[in-house]
């Protein structure tokens, strides 16, 4: 054993400029000990890099998902809402033929005109509706100033009668269950 202790002493010159710094006698004396820690460092750098990718990961994951549920939801609200406009300017005419049918119903003498005029009314009433128009009901109801809009107030003809709609000047209208026009309404007090 002394005889490979000298074998390895002699390998290495006195006068290198690598000085044996290994103290272990298995290993050669180019060799350091600190090497293994220095990989277990590394390894712990490249766990930590892969910890951090796999959240980011799952956060853009997750957002994703949040974004692909807030746009289908926006798609299928613009979808049932994509006639608004032109049904919010067809409310004039409903409320046009609203005032012509009442017109027609106290006028005795002309029968066949109120039928035909009645058939092109209610078509314009039903193919509306096809499309997700609602009208609102507010006579008699409690006032509410999310559905209505008050446009004055008159002593209420009866007790139950107050604070309740008594009669309706513009009629309010749902499309598909979101309000689109609010009722004009006269309330009782």
């Amino acid at each position: 054993m002394a005889e490979d202790l000298k074998d390895n002493t002699t390998s290495v010159p006195e006068n290198s400029q690598d000085p044996d710094i290994n103290s272990d006698e298995n290993q050669s004396g180019s060799t350091h000990l600190n090497e293994p820690v220095a990989e277990v460092a590394e390894l712990e750098t490249l766990k930590t890099a892969l910890d951090e990718a796999n959240d980011k990961f799952l956060r853009q994951a997750a957002e994703f998902d949040n974004y692909k549920r807030r746009s289908a939801k926006e798609r299928i609200e613009l979808i049932q809402t994509a006639g608004r406009d032109v049904i919010t300017d067809l409310l004039d005419v409903l409320d046009d033929c609203d005032r012509a049918q009442k017109q027609l119903d106290n006028a005795a003498e002309a029968a066949p005109i109120r039928e035909g005029v009645m058939l092109v009314f209610n078509k314009l009433r039903n193919s509306l509706q096809a499309k997700g128009l609602k009208p609102m009901q507010a006579v008699n109801t409690e006032f509410n100033p999310d559905l209505h809009e008050a446009i004055t107030e008159i002593p209420a003809p009866a007790e139950e009668l107050k604070g309740k709609v008594i009669d309706e000047v513009i009629k309010g209208y749902y499309l598909n269950d979101k309000i689109i026009r609010h009722a004009k309404v006269v309330v009782g007090k």
